[in-house]
């Protein structure tokens, strides 16, 4: 699992009615990352977790998900992306 956020948003408290998000440093700052590597990691991870007009924009790049997906709180996008891989 990838958790990216766009680094502006590290630290952010995001609520909606009685639903806050805490986009925490422990949890999305363990690096930071270029755009070419965040692709990268993207590309090669089965399961996403984004947050920020940023990183989502490129995973619709990518056609890693579609525009209708995404969740808007408070003006910032967030995807979340499964991909299950092999035959079942």
């Amino acid at each position: 699992m990838i958790n990216i956020c766009d680094l502006d948003l590290v630290g952010k408290v995001i609520n909606k009615d009685d639903f806050t998000i805490n986009i925490s440093k422990e949890y999305f700052h363990e690096e930071e990352i270029n755009e070419e590597e965040a692709a990268s990691l993207l590309k090669s991870s089965s399961m996403l977790n984004l947050a920020g007009k940023n990183v989502v924009a490129l995973a619709l790049r990518l056609k890693l998900a579609k525009e209708n997906s995404i969740k808007v709180i408070e003006d910032v996008p967030f995807l979340m992306v499964f991909s299950f891989l092999g035959s079942y």
